[in-house]
Parts: C-alpha cells; sequence; structure tokens
C-alpha cells in the first residue's frame, strides 16, 4: 500500500465488525467526509476531526449551532465543506432518533445484515464493488429518515470499515482473521 497510516489502518481497523454506537457515528461521519475524496486524505486528518467534532459525540454535535459550524468553516484540519459540516449535525440529530427507535444504531444497521458480516470472495481489490443492491437499499432508508450524504458509495464504504461486508481478499492475512 505504500504509506504507513493506511497500512496500521488496513491491518488493525478495516472490515473488524463495529457493534458499539460511537465508534459506526464515527465512521459514518468520516465516510461523509470522504465522499469526493481519497480515504487517505481522511485518516490523515482523522485526529483533527476527533478534536473539531467533540471526540465524535453526536450529543454535542446535534446541539451545534451557527457559531459552531461557522468555527468549524474556519479550521484548516478539516476538510471545510459547509454541506458535509451541516450533513455531520443532521446525522447526529438523526443518529439519536434512530437510536431511541430501534435501541441502538447497530441492531438497525446490523439488521441489514442479520448480524453477521457478510464475507465476499475477491481475488483482487479493483474488481470491489463501489456499492450493492443493499448499500442502495440501507442509503434510501437512512435518506427516507432524513440522514445527509449517505449514498449508495458512502454506505458501502461504511459497511467495509464497519465490517459488515469483509472485503479483505482472499489471500490477505487479515481476510480469515476478520
Amino acid at each position: 500500500m505504500g504509506d504507513a497510516l493506511y497500512e496500521k489502518y488496513h491491518d488493525e481497523e478495516w472490515g473488524v465488525p463495529v457493534k458499539d454506537d460511537d465508534l459506526l457515528f464515527e465512521f459514518l461521519i468520516l465516510e461523509t467526509f470522504q465522499a469526493g475524496l481519497s480515504w487517505i486524505t481522511i485518516l490523515r486528518k482523522r485526529e483533527n476531526f476527533r478534536k473539531a467534532l467533540d471526540n465524535f459525540d453526536y450529543q454535542k454535535i446535534a446541539k451545534y449551532g451557527e457559531p459552531k459550524i461557522e468555527s468549524l468553516l474556519q479550521d484548516e484540519g478539516i476538510i471545510r465543506n459547509k454541506l458535509k459540516i451541516r450533513a455531520t449535525v443532521t446525522n447526529a440529530q438523526e443518529f439519536i432518533k434512530l437510536r431511541k427507535e430501534f435501541g441502538s444504531f447497530s441492531k438497525y444497521i446490523w439488521g441489514f445484515v442479520d448480524g453477521q458480516p457478510i464475507k465476499n470472495n475477491h481475488k483482487d481489490h479493483k474488481n470491489l464493488p463501489a456499492n450493492t443492491p443493499l448499500s442502495d437499499a440501507i442509503s434510501k432508508d437512512l435518506k427516507k429518515r432524513g440522514f445527509k450524504f449517505v449514498g449508495s458509495t458512502v454506505i458501502y464504504a461504511h459497511m467495509q470499515a464497519t465490517g459488515m461486508v469483509n472485503d479483505h481478499e482472499i489471500n490477505c492475512f487479515r481476510y480469515n482473521e476478520v
């Protein structure tokens, strides 16, 4: 892969099943900001995002008003996209509603795969899909609930990152580990 930060992420996080709502929210927000950009850009700014967004605390983010949004737009350490920043606030608010309805975001999102990761059999990462009918369905449902920047490609990336799908190549040492 060539980048130590990216390799560490691949070797330790990517594809590991995540059931913790806090971490699921963090990945949802990071994937939102990644839309149209490379993942390494987001990884390099992850700690800045963590500081700027109150450690991805959705309870706090849901209450962000205009002064906080304006300060985020001035923060050179993060992606300063007004639509993505506003989407983060909206998504935090919707995340809280969804947790109330289902008991947890984890129950909601993992319900789409009956609580078990989908184990794909890819021989070459170049053949990985950008989205699937399942990510289409999840995206559609989240949008219906008011979430923003949750297109099918963003959702599939979230599914990969949080281990809902195992898209490690079959010859990758992580394939059987996750």
